[in-house]
């Protein structure tokens, strides 16, 4: 298999996973209505280890986010040749993860009144509106993810020498611990991807898809991921 297909497919998986466990918790009508933010973290832990394994096994790295790609390109640990590529595969397997999911909750989307549910579903918001804090939050947590994934790897050009059920906990680590004020996107493919699609969508009585916030989570896991690959590769 091809790298573009591995982290296509890798990235699909996960946003199906992910944005399918928020809609399970969020929608009207699901039987996982109300289950909390427990079942989200571990819901997008375990769509990471998912998404990493597949990814690994059909050719691509396992990176499934712009901001691991960007950095370890940065800093010379990723053929920069390859970075449109795995960039191009990243976003489009969020949107057709995110495309999925809503196929999945179909019913429930139209039975949701609550626009911001809906919107939430595919991309994050954060708990208090404030620019600072928002984009200081997701470099924080994209620096926890960055470094604890390089921490955990051997030295390489790729994350596939990285089991995939460590980098599933990390995530869910960062989510119990970091994921309150914003959400934690940590991934701009994760966010970008599915906020694109909600746009596309035809979601009944769906609201505008919050653009004035969409930079945030793509900004701050870029600057995030590039601080801990810089900090890693100097120590």
């Amino acid at each position: 298999m091809s790298p573009f297909i591995g982290e296509f497919a890798g990235t699909a998986l996960l946003i199906t996973m992910g944005c399918g466990v928020v809609a399970n918790v969020l929608l009207t009508g699901s039987k996982g209505q109300n289950s909390g933010w427990i079942v989200i973290t571990f819901g997008w832990g375990m769509a990471v280890f998912l998404g990493v394994y597949s990814s690994t096994s059909l050719g691509g790295s396992g990176h499934l986010n712009p901001a691991v790609t960007i950095a370890l390109t940065a800093t010379g640990q990723f053929d920069a040749d390859m970075l449109p590529v795995y960039l191009m595969a990243q976003f489009a397997g969020a949107i057709a993860g995110a495309t999925i999911a809503w196929l999945a909750y179909f019913q429930h989307f139209a039975a949701t009144a609550d626009k911001d549910l809906k919107l939430a579903v595919f991309c994050n918001a954060p708990a208090i509106r404030s620019v600072l804090p928002n984009l200081i939050t997701e470099i924080i947590g994209s620096f926890l993810l960055m470094f604890g994934a390089l921490a955990m790897s051997k030295p390489t050009n790729t994350l596939g020498t990285l089991d995939a059920l460590p980098v599933g906990l990390l995530v869910l680590g960062i989510g119990l611990s970091i994921g309150g004020p914003t959400g934690y996107a940590i991934n701009p493919a994760r966010d970008l991807g599915p906020r694109i699609a909600h746009f596309l969508l035809p979601i009944p009585g769906k609201r505008d898809s919050d653009w004035s916030y969409s930079w945030i989570p793509v900004v701050g896991p870029v600057i995030g991921a590039l601080i801990a690959a810089f900090v890693f590769k100097m120590i």
